[in-house]
């Protein structure tokens, strides 16, 4: 969607360059035509003017068409070099975020100067007010460093779970100053880049799903146990694009109230985790039912007085 967004841009912008480098193809008059070669030797040298005309409003014009379709052309050249891999998708979304307001700067002051304003003394009014705003722009200067050092140091990348606070999701855009995290529910949190401390990568490695379940006291341990080995091969063998390894009979959990809690594992990729501990838990339950061994419940004995 970005892309062919970007590619209509483009290719609007090109129309409209064309047409405005070629003002002799426009309803204009003479005058204006001359001005707007006189414009095109000025200002796109930035140099200024001081009467605004026609002219100026088409040059602008033409500018703005220029300063688009460059950014359009590295817009779609960074998205063709990010879908390699999340790494690279994530430094895609923080470069074309810096391109974005790198070409709206450009597009203010050479725009400026095509009007006629004096872009130098405008730029020196600028420095000073941002001198007075940065001081209560501090969290704004600290999303930003925080951002580069997230994406530079590789912390997290676009496609990773991460689990922040209580909240665990897939990271699905990283921005100069925020981060947007989707859940399963498809609940969608922004955060600022600062605010994130404290979280945990689940996608750096493998995880571990993990399933107890309980037998009844009277079940023979050894016996089970000598069944169990075979069983966890041949799950493994039917729940490969699930397991990544065979799952593994870790022995008694604990002695339970009513039961014998066993414990199992099973190595998985995070973003299966919670299929793959679904799926061990029926494939368990199902070899229990074909073996006989009982998975007890809670019971409550009710004595009747006379």
């Amino acid at each position: 969607m970005k892309n062919r967004k970007h590619l209509i841009g483009l290719i609007v912008s090109l129309i409209l360059l064309v047409f405005l480098c070629n003002p002799q193809w426009l309803p204009v008059s003479d005058k204006t035509e001359w001005a707007m070669g006189e414009l095109r030797k000025a200002h796109f040298l930035l140099e200024g003017s001081s009467q605004l005309t026609l002219a100026h409003i088409l040059t602008l014009i033409m500018a703005l068409c220029l300063i688009w379709l460059i950014y359009s052309i590295l817009v779609w050249v960074l998205h063709l070099t990010g879908k390699r891999d999340n790494r690279a998708a994530t430094v895609t979304e923080l470069l074309c975020g810096l391109l974005k307001y790198l070409a709206i700067i450009i597009a203010v002051i050479w725009g400026l100067s095509i009007l006629g304003v004096n872009t130098a003394s405008v730029l020196a009014g600028v420095g000073i007010i941002s001198l007075i705003l940065g001081f209560g722009a501090q969290s704004l200067i600290e999303d930003i460093i925080t951002g580069f050092f997230i994406i530079f140091e590789g912390q997290y990348n676009i496609g990773d779970i991460i689990i922040l606070d209580d909240f665990r999701g897939v990271v699905r855009s990283i921005g100069v100053r925020t981060t947007t995290i989707e859940d399963t529910g498809h609940n969608l949190k922004v955060v600022n880049n600062s605010d994130i401390r404290n979280f945990q990568n689940r996608s750096k490695y493998s995880s571990l799903a993990i399933v107890d379940v309980s037998v009844d006291y009277s079940t023979d341990l050894k016996k089970l146990e000598s069944i169990i080995s075979p069983a966890m091969s041949k799950m493994f063998l039917e729940n490969q694009h699930l397991y990544l390894s065979e799952p593994q009979y870790m022995g008694v959990e604990s002695l339970a109230d009513s039961g014998i809690v066993l414990h199992f594992i099973v190595e998985t990729r995070e973003e299966t985790i919670f299929a793959a501990r679904r799926r061990l838990a029926r494939d368990l339950k199902i070899l229990f039912d074909e073996k006989g061994i009982t998975i007890p419940f809670p019971q409550v004995v009710v004595h009747k007085g006379d």
